[in-house]
C-alpha cells in the first residue's frame, strides 16, 4: 500500500500521440510561426509586404517625435494588436484555456510591451542600458513583487508559448546554410556542457540527501532547457508533483541572475559578439531568459561596445541553446525513463520505456525553427547577396524579425510579471545549492569552450 501511495503521488503523463498536433503548445507555436512566414512570403511574391502590420516604435529623441509617430501609426498598432490577439486566442482556446481570461490580460501585456519597446527606441537608451529585454524583466518584477498584480492577469503571461513562437520566427531570419555549417560545433559544445552540468547537479543533490527523481529533474533543468526540461524529465522519471515546481523555481532564479550578469561580464572580458552569444547559450538555463541576455549583448555589439554584430550574438546563442542543448531533452527523457523504470522503480509500475519516447518528449518547436529557416533559404536562394539585402530583407525578412521581437518582449515581460520572490523562497536550500554547483561549473566550462576552444569558430560565425 505504501508503494501505491508513492506512485499516486508521482507525475503520470499519458502521451497524446498524434493529438499533440492540436493539443500541445509546441505544435501551435509551429503553426503560428510558420503561418506568419507563409503569409509574409505570399505578400512578398506579389510585390507587397507585411511591413504595415509589423509596425514597431521608431527611434526618437524628443516626446514630440514619439507622439508624432504614434499619431501617424495608431491604426497599425490597433490592427497588429487584434492580429496577435486573434491568433493567440485561437491557439490557447484549443489548448483548453478560456478566452475571456486571456483577452483582457493580453491587452494589458501588449500595451505595457509597447511602452517598453518605445523606451528601448529612445536614442539615449543604450547609454543607460535600457535594453527592452532588461527593461521588460525589471518592470515586470517590480509590478509583480512591489506593486502587486491580480492573479487573474496570469492568464495572458504565457512565457513558454511566446518564446517558442519567437524561436520559430527566428528560424526565418537564420539561414539554414549557417545552421549546417555551425551546427556540428554547437552540438558538440552543447553536449559537453549538458553532460557535465547534469552529472554535477545530480551527484551533489544525491550527496545532499535529495531523492533521485528530484535530483534528475534538477539536473535536466540545468543541463538542457530549463523549465521545459524540468517538466518533461519529472514526467519521464515519475517524480512527485512538487519536484517539477522546485526545478522550475531554481531555474528561474538562476536564469534571471544570468540575464543581468553574463552580458556585462562578456563585455568586461571584451568577448566578440559571436563568442559572447555562444557563452550565453552554453550557460543560460531557459530559452526566454537566454534570448534576453543574447539580445542585450547583441545590442551592445550593435552600438559598437563590443566587436562583431548583433546577429552574431543572437545566432551563436540560438545554435548553442536551441539547436545544441534543447535537442537533449528527448535523449535525457528516454535514458532517465529507462533508469527510473528498470532501476529506481524496480518494476513497480509495470511499464517499460520505448524508443518512441524520444520523439514524444522532443521539443517540437525546434522543428518549426528548422522549417522556417529552410523555407526562407529555399525561396531566396536565387538572389545575390546585394539583391537579398536590398529587396528581401526590407520586404520579407525584416518584418518577420520585427514580429519576432514583439514575441520576445511579450515573453520577457511575462517572465517578470510571473516571478514572485516570496514563492521562490519556499523551495528550500538543498535544491538551490545542488543546482548552483552545476550552474557555476556550467558557466566556467562554457567560457572555456566559447572563448578558448571554439573561439575562432564563434568569432567568425557571420560575415
Amino acid at each position: 500500500m505504501a508503494n501505491v501511495g508513492v506512485q499516486q503521488d508521482r507525475i503520470v503523463q499519458s502521451p497524446l500521440r498524434w493529438r499533440e498536433l492540436w493539443l500541445k503548445e509546441d505544435w501551435w507555436a509551429i503553426w503560428l510561426g510558420i503561418g506568419i512566414v507563409i503569409v509574409a512570403y505570399g505578400f512578398f511574391i506579389h510585390g507587397a509586404s507585411i511591413r504595415w502590420i509589423a509596425v514597431t516604435p521608431t527611434k526618437w529623441s524628443t516626446w514630440s517625435q514619439l507622439g508624432s509617430h504614434f499619431a501617424g501609426n495608431y491604426d497599425r498598432y490597433i490592427a497588429q494588436f487584434l492580429v496577435w490577439l486573434a491568433i493567440f486566442t485561437v491557439a490557447l482556446s484549443a489548448l483548453g484555456h478560456r478566452a475571456r481570461d486571456f483577452i483582457p490580460s493580453f491587452a494589458f501585456l501588449y500595451v505595457l510591451s509597447l511602452v517598453i519597446f518605445a523606451i528601448g527606441q529612445w536614442d539615449k537608451a543604450n547609454t543607460y542600458n535600457l535594453e527592452p529585454p532588461l527593461v521588460a524583466l525589471i518592470v515586470g518584477m517590480v509590478l509583480s513583487n512591489i506593486i502587486g498584480m491580480p492573479r487573474w492577469l496570469d492568464a495572458g503571461f504565457r512565457v513558454e508559448f511566446y518564446v517558442k513562437t519567437g524561436i520559430v520566427l527566428l528560424g526565418a531570419t537564420l539561414p539554414f546554410t549557417l545552421i549546417v555549417w555551425a551546427g556540428p560545433v554547437a552540438i558538440l559544445q552543447a553536449s559537453i556542457v549538458s553532460i557535465i552540468t547534469f552529472l554535477v547537479i545530480y551527484w551533489v543533490a544525491i550527496g545532499l540527501g535529495l531523492d533521485k527523481r528530484l535530483a534528475a529533474t534538477l539536473g535536466a533543468g540545468g543541463a538542457v532547457c530549463g523549465v521545459s526540461a524540468a517538466i518533461a524529465i519529472a514526467g519521464a522519471v515519475g517524480a512527485k508533483k512538487e519536484d517539477a515546481s522546485i526545478g522550475i523555481t531554481v531555474v528561474i532564479i538562476w536564469a534571471i541572475a544570468v540575464i543581468f550578469v553574463l552580458p556585462f561580464a562578456a563585455a568586461y572580458l571584451h568577448l566578440p559578439a559571436g563568442v559572447g552569444g555562444a557563452w550565453i547559450g552554453t550557460s543560460e538555463f531557459a530559452d526566454a531568459a537566454g534570448f534576453a541576455a543574447a539580445q542585450t549583448y547583441g545590442d551592445l555589439a550593435g552600438h559598437g561596445a563590443v566587436t562583431g554584430t548583433g546577429d552574431q550574438a543572437i545566432f551563436a546563442y540560438t545554435l548553442i541553446k536551441v539547436v545544441g542543448r534543447d535537442v537533449w531533452i528527448g535523449i535525457w527523457a528516454f535514458v532517465l525513463a529507462i533508469i527510473a523504470t528498470t532501476q529506481w522503480d524496480r518494476g513497480a509500475t509495470g511499464n517499460s520505456p520505448r524508443a518512441a519516447e524520444i520523439w514524444w518528449r522532443f521539443p517540437k518547436f525546434i522543428i518549426g525553427f528548422v522549417l522556417a529557416s529552410l523555407l526562407i533559404t529555399a525561396v531566396t536562394s536565387g538572389y545575390s547577396l546585394a539583391d537579398y539585402n536590398k529587396a528581401v530583407v526590407p520586404a520579407l525578412v525584416g518584418p518577420i524579425k520585427d514580429l519576432r521581437t514583439w514575441a520576445f518582449i511579450f515573453c520577457f515581460l511575462s517572465i517578470g510579471l510571473t516571478t514572485r520572490f516570496g514563492e521562490l523562497a519556499s523551495a528550500g536550500k538543498r535544491p538551490f545549492i545542488a543546482f548552483s554547483a552545476g550552474a557555476i561549473i556550467n558557466v566556467i566550462v562554457g567560457l572555456l569552450l566559447s572563448a578558448v576552444v571554439f573561439a575562432t569558430h564563434w568569432e567568425n560565425l557571420v560575415h
